[in-house]
């Protein structure tokens, strides 16, 4: 198993919510949030995407507050309550959580591997999320955070992604010099039962995925638990492409 320091609970605890209410987000980065003090606060929004479906205005939504005094903005957007489901919006949190659950054998599918490395330079210029080790072998892991929802169907991407396309083309030279790689989708919600690529939205993307899928890039999508306590892995989830 691979050795490495980290916390005992199998899964990230939220730092001390905050209640609020939202009345925009803008600027991709910026989302203005009514406490419930009525005061107005900017929060940070840590989420490049379009959020389609998940940033409508009115929505309970729960921040973090950080104090350090180099942050322009104190506070940061974490969730949205959906009428279904909590939903994670901070796309930092896919990849450490992933990474712990490898870290504490929670995948089966990782399991064997005795070396962990984030944010390896790849390809021509990528930079893998994850890369696992063993004896000569490697395993390249891509992790996207996946939000949209139509009705029980998740989705990805929410908006057109020139970079997703580049990882699954890095990710098939992978494979064809004799390495693993995996695409893992990791939908920060509890009420998805299935999941598909976006084609109406990017159909290169739908495309390309397929394409890799067929030329051995593994496909893996997770959902998980989450609540005002903390989030953790899941469950595995069928897809089709």
């Amino acid at each position: 198993m691979i050795q490495e320091n980290r916390h005992p609970i199998k899964g990230l605890v939220w730092p001390r919510l905050i209640r609020g209410t939202l009345l925009k987000r803008y600027k991709r980065f910026l989302a203005d949030i009514r406490l419930k003090n009525g005061h107005v606060v900017t929060a940070h929004c840590p989420n490049s995407g379009s959020m389609l479906g998940c940033s409508e205005p009115g929505r309970p939504v729960f921040l973090s507050k950080h104090n350090h005094p180099k942050r322009r903005l104190k506070y940061t957007w974490e969730m949205i309550e959906m009428p279904r489901s909590m939903v994670g919006i901070n796309t930092l949190i896919p990849n450490r959580l992933v990474k712990q659950a490898i870290l504490q054998n929670q995948i089966q599918e990782f399991s064997g591997y005795d070396n962990l490395r984030s944010e390896v330079v790849y390809g021509q210029r990528s930079r893998v999320d994850l890369l696992l080790e063993k004896q000569g072998q490697r395993c390249f892991v891509e992790i996207k955070n996946c939000t949209l929802m139509e009705g029980r169907t998740a989705l990805f991407p929410d908006a057109v992604t020139s970079r997703g396309l580049r990882h699954l083309k890095e990710l098939q030279r992978e494979v064809r010099s004799g390495h693993r790689a995996v695409m893992f989708y990791l939908i920060q919600r509890m009420d998805a039962k299935i999941f598909k690529p976006a084609h109406h939205i990017d159909p290169d993307y739908g495309e390309a995925l397929e394409q890799a899928a067929g030329n051995g890039v593994e496909i893996m999508v997770y959902d998980v638990q989450i609540d005002l306590q903390g989030i953790c892995l899941r469950d595995r989830v069928p897809f089709e492409i």
